[in-house]
């Protein structure tokens, strides 16, 4: 059986891909003002504002093209490390806006979002040994920790206004997810396990929702943590807080809680607590999400009997499906996720990779044609890139210090590495 993961043609084929999408956003970052919104052909939309999210991912993407060797791509993290300690950094509140206008008016609204991002931003980027990388880590850290995390629940708030006066009761998920990410990215790039602990009881806690609600993942809370399931309802398309079960945060945190397990168990063990949760989590999003209506692709959201809602195909979902079957390969060494592996591939191959304008379109219809109803353009690369990154990776440490140390991936086991 040819075992894509492990199989030496498709790494080299993962190598390109990698290369392509990473030189594709080399002019998402033109100058220090940000990352900007890039449309279906790599063009600027200047109808756009600033977001420090998309900044901050692709100050990430750019520093793994630097750690990988791309040229080009440390003066685009550097010019999107400026953005990051300047126009998009709230010098008089503290933390950074959610996006500066095209008028140059910041929406100064303070999101876990954004800070999460922000802080794997600085993290990828302190491993890389950018200027000025791991003051910006300090900070961020010291931002997410002392305004946003909640001790007594074990998750962190979601959204302030500017001055960190005012906090909204809506508590998220999503927010919650990325901030797994980025605390595992801080701890390796500082070597202080503490934050990854952190992320661990983020980790534990999203499990625990996602059992008690048939592993489909909860999405939005209340002030006091308590689910709110019909939140949305009314507009289920919202590209950051859809109603119902999103099946891509599903097969995502599949991913997140093996990468957990592998950074903070003394003796890791895949068949462990959280490697069980990922297990049921990547099976629930995959029989509730794939060809649910009939065609080839995943639905974007569901409603809690697993329905789908919205069945648009997000690129990003196909990433996150593709990364998860390739963790769970590295973590069982189970052949059953390396078919799913090499199906979600082709899938992504024949709709997805877009070979004439560059990238992958973000977003596609029903009937697998682009589409942008939801996400027009193509801003974003991170999750592609990821998708062709992880694969070739250990679940620890994380993707920053995993290619500057060359500890790729030689078989399934998690921790077995050969040289480039």
């Amino acid at each position: 059986m040819n075992i894509w993961p492990t199989n030496p043609h498709h790494r080299g084929w993962l190598s390109g891909e990698r290369t392509r999408l990473i030189e594709f956003g080399l002019g998402q970052v033109p100058d220090t003002a940000g990352a900007r919104w890039l449309d279906e052909r790599g063009q600027v939309d200047p109808s756009r504002p600033v977001p420090t999210w998309l900044t901050a991912r692709a100050v990430h993407v750019q520093s793994l093209g630097h750690l990988l060797g791309i040229p080009g791509s440390r003066p685009a993290a550097e010019r999107g490390m400026r953005a990051l300690t300047g126009n998009l950094r709230d010098a008089e509140h503290g933390g950074w806006y959610a996006a500066v206008g095209v008028d140059g008016v910041p929406d100064g609204t303070k999101s876990a979002y954004a800070h999460a991002f922000v802080v794997l931003a600085a993290a990828t980027a302190t491993v890389a040994q950018l200027d000025g990388a791991e003051e910006l880590l300090d900070e961020a850290l010291s931002v997410l920790d002392q305004s946003f995390w909640d001790p007594a629940a074990g998750m962190h708030v979601d959204e302030w206004d500017r001055a960190f006066t005012e906090l909204s009761p809506y508590r998220g998920i999503n927010a919650n997810m990325h901030a797994v990410e980025a605390l595992l990215a801080a701890a390796d790039a500082l070597e202080q396990p503490r934050w990854a602990d952190r992320a661990a009881v983020v980790a534990g806690r999203t499990a625990v929702w996602a059992e008690e609600n048939g592993w489909r993942v909860p999405e939005h809370f209340d002030a006091g943590w308590t689910p709110q399931l019909d939140l949305n309802a009314d507009r289920p398309e919202d590209p950051f807080k859809p109603y119902g079960a999103t099946v891509g945060h599903g097969l995502e945190w599949s991913r997140l809680l093996l990468q957990v397990s592998a950074a903070t168990a003394p003796d890791y063990a895949p068949t462990g607590e959280l490697g069980e949760v990922s297990q049921q989590l990547y099976r629930r999003a995959v029989d509730d999400g794939w060809h649910a209506d009939g065609a080839e692709g995943f639905v974007y959201t569901t409603d809690w009997s697993g329905k789908p809602v919205v069945r648009r195909r997000m690129h990003w979902v196909a990433a996150e499906a593709i990364a998860a079957a390739a963790a769970l390969h590295r973590a069982t060494g189970d052949d059953t996720y390396a078919v799913d592996y090499s199906r979600w591939w082709d899938y992504t191959a024949e709709h997805l990779i877009d070979r004439v304008h560059g990238s992958w379109h973000h977003e596609l219809d029903e009937h697998n044609r682009p589409s942008g109803q939801v996400w027009p353009g193509k801003p974003d690369l991170y999750h592609a890139v990821q998708a062709t990154l992880l694969p070739v990776l250990p679940l620890t440490p994380g993707p920053a210090v995993a290619v500057r140390d060359s500890l790729w991936v030689a078989r399934a086991q998690a921790n077995r590495y050969i040289q480039p």
